[in-house]
């Protein structure tokens, strides 16, 4: 009994130790694939084309006073020609709401929105006075969790096209570039999400919300 156990074993590992051989070489096939595809992608076509789709990025934010200014600055500034940020304060006790207002000089503003997807009350909905913020919207919100604060800016959004992030995340200065390529180029199939490659920020060099070398 314990020879045939022992066989079984045996015969199981080397299954398993296939199927991850397998799958290796196919990622290995589908990453050369994808690096010779996109080795001469010129982006700055994307930029400028006054085709390229309206893209809103969602961050919720929740109690995030120490960092938000940076992050803002740094969704603000990524590399793309037709976006909005709409940054959600999830109720934070903190003093995360009035930093973003004071550096941005948020005003409150009549904003016409419904309720399409369930979400906790919003309090208000503020755009800067400063034309050179004109692409930051800021909901001020009941706390609800990250999912109702995503639902809220859905409610807000006016484009067909949504990046979710967290308000404490570094995101690429080309991010956007990449990750809307798919949606264009795609013919035969339709393309519902695509994703990217999250690292951890430890120990990595910070400046002014962008990673300068990665050390992890």
């Amino acid at each position: 009994m314990g020879f045939i156990f022992a066989h079984l074993i045996f015969y199981l590992t080397l299954v398993l130790f296939g199927t991850y051989l397998l799958l290796g070489i196919y990622s290995a096939l589908a990453l050369r694939k994808y690096l010779r595809k996109n080795s001469y992608v010129n982006y700055n076509s994307l930029v400028l084309s006054p085709l390229s789709p309206r893209i809103t990025i969602i961050a919720p934010a929740f109690n995030e006073g120490k960092t938000i200014i940076d992050n803002v600055r740094t969704l603000l500034s990524l590399y793309y020609n037709n976006f909005e940020v709409i940054i959600v304060n999830d109720g934070s006790t903190d003093e995360t709401f009035e930093k973003i207002r004071d550096a941005y000089e948020l005003v409150r503003v009549n904003y016409y929105f419904d309720y399409r997807i369930p979400c906790e009350r919003i309090r208000g909905v503020y755009r800067s006075k400063d034309p050179a913020y004109n692409r930051l919207t800021v909901i001020d919100k009941n706390n609800g969790g990250k999912a109702d604060s995503l639902n809220a800016g859905i409610n807000i959004s006016r484009s067909n096209l949504i990046v979710t992030i967290d308000a404490d995340s570094i995101i690429e200065p080309d991010s956007i570039l990449k990750l809307v390529k798919p949606f264009l180029e795609e013919k035969e199939k339709r393309v519902i999400g695509t994703g990217g490659v999250i690292r951890i920020v430890n120990s990595c060099d910070i400046e002014r919300g962008h990673i300068r070398q990665i050390n992890l």
